[in-house]
């Protein structure tokens, strides 16, 4: 595939790491809020300090930094999950199917799409283990493949995981009053009174029109994977094998019997689950779905898998390292949208398009300004509490149905997941691919993606 080749040879030769993108990224935006927000009554220097106090702010909110905790537990527990031995049953199954680079492709990025749409962290690592395990058996069993491309289709979560159980947007809108907070600053009382207390899954992501999308990217997406595997040239894997499985233990020590013991084990995951029930039963059934109830969840979910605590701590160590380009990361980005917040640089970016809009076309505008937030404030989370009151705002001007315009936001901010490596970043080290390689790929999946949402958004 020609333009497959292209593209793959212009990230090759410009793309840098993911990091180094975060401080260009940086930068830019520091140098784009002084040239088009500076007011006139400030020098250029009164107003460079102004926005570097903006950047340090953004990196130390507080709620921010609560969030980005949720999402490391959220993406550790899900590795701790993938490790389990059920799990790891269950992928090296998978691999046997896996015959060639096209049959391979299609089905690494159809069940990454369905575990991340139950949940992101999960569905991230699993699709990673997934692409590294195709690879290790095409390797042992002696036929070639075009790993960048299994190790995209492993990622290709990402482009889902917004319209799905945990979705950041829809999440915080699940939370009774958050929809009135958000907008205490931007609107009257006459409109905040308008607002409802909370818009539950049954509007967004169990929606019928939001299912109906999701299996269009699922065909569409994995189709396509199908047809670039069909035509890509294959070469012969070189791996060590990654070891996926915790439950070899040796117990040296006497005081290693409880950390060992299945009985203990099952009784504290058992514990911690019924808990969960007892105190998010009710949630449960009104589909009110938090970080705080996923995460509970897979805690509990993970030591019953794992059967000891041993077998569960040795699991996150193996997996804790999945968040150190996110621990890292993360601060930076939130000094990014702490200067876009504090600028208007937001409003901006999505005024504009909302200024151009009708109610037929805000969904699609809102669509594409959330990719071009996304690619300087890579978190769904982040991205609803800078963006989301504009979003709300326009909705209610226009007369858009809430879930519609949230669910615009929630598709075009995943979409450009597959542009922005920097959820990659576990993927990567699993796979011990580069970002630039599986880039071409994942672009490709992201113009077919957007031609789906973009035609669902004008259908539903």
């Amino acid at each position: 595939m020609k333009i497959t080749k292209i593209v793959e040879n212009l990230f090759k030769k410009y793309i840098p790491s993911p990091f180094t993108i975060a401080i260009i990224l940086t930068l830019f935006t520091m140098l784009l809020a002084i040239g088009c927000t500076k007011p006139s009554e400030k020098n250029l220097i009164e107003y460079s300090m102004d926005i570097l106090g903006f950047w340090e702010q953004g990196i130390w909110n507080n709620n921010l930094l609560v969030f980005a905790y949720q999402m490391m537990l959220i993406l550790v527990l899900g590795h701790v999950l993938v490790l389990s031995r059920p799990m790891s049953k269950l992928i090296l199954r998978l691999t046997k199917y896996c015959t060639n680079t096209a049959n391979s492709a299609m089905i690494v990025s159809i069940t990454t799409m369905v575990v991340a749409f139950f949940n992101w962290g999960l569905g991230l690592i699993f699709g990673a283990l997934l692409a590294r395990k195709v690879a290790e058996d095409a390797q042992s069993r002696g036929f070639k493949l075009n790993y960048p491309i299994i190790g995209a289709a492993g990622y290709v979560g990402l482009m889902v995981w917004h319209g799905g159980i945990s979705g950041s947007a829809p999440i915080k809108i699940n939370e009774k009053g958050h929809i009135k907070s958000i907008m205490n600053d931007v609107s009257s009382e006459e409109t905040v009174a308008k607002i409802p207390e909370i818009i539950n899954y049954g509007q967004t992501v169990f929606s019928w029109w939001n299912i109906l999308i999701f299996i269009a990217v699922l065909i569409t997406v994995s189709t396509t994977f199908y047809f670039m595997g069909k035509r890509s040239e294959a070469t012969p894997i070189n791996l060590t094998t990654y070891d996926m499985d915790s439950e070899e233990i040796e117990v040296t020590d006497k005081s290693e019997r409880l950390d060992t013991s299945s009985i203990l084990g099952y009784i504290i995951g058992s514990i911690i689950l019924i808990a969960f029930f007892i105190q998010y039963f009710n949630d449960l059934t009104a589909l009110k779905i938090t970080p705080n109830l996923i995460n509970f969840f897979m805690f509990g979910l993970a030591i019953i898998l794992h059967k000891n605590v041993k077998n569960f701590t040795n699991a996150v160590g193996q997996s804790i390292s999945d968040v150190s380009g996110i621990l890292i990361q993360f601060p930076l980005y939130f000094g990014i949208m702490g200067i876009m917040k504090s600028t208007g640089m937001v409003a901006l970016i999505s005024g504009f398009f909302v200024s151009i809009s009708s109610a037929t076309t805000l969904p699609i505008f809102t669509f594409f300004s959330a990719g071009l937030v996304n690619i300087f404030v890579p978190s769904g989370g982040g991205q609803w509490v800078v963006q989301g009151p504009v979003v709300v705002e326009s909705a209610l001007q226009l007369g858009v149905p809430l879930p519609k315009a949230i669910m615009a936001l929630a598709y075009g901010d995943q979409i450009t997941n597959m542009l922005q490596p920097f959820w990659a970043l576990p993927l990567l080290g699993i796979t011990k691919l580069k970002a630039k390689e599986i880039l071409p790929y994942t672009l490709i999946a992201m113009v077919v993606g957007s031609a789906v949402y973009l035609l669902g958004l004008l259908i539903f």
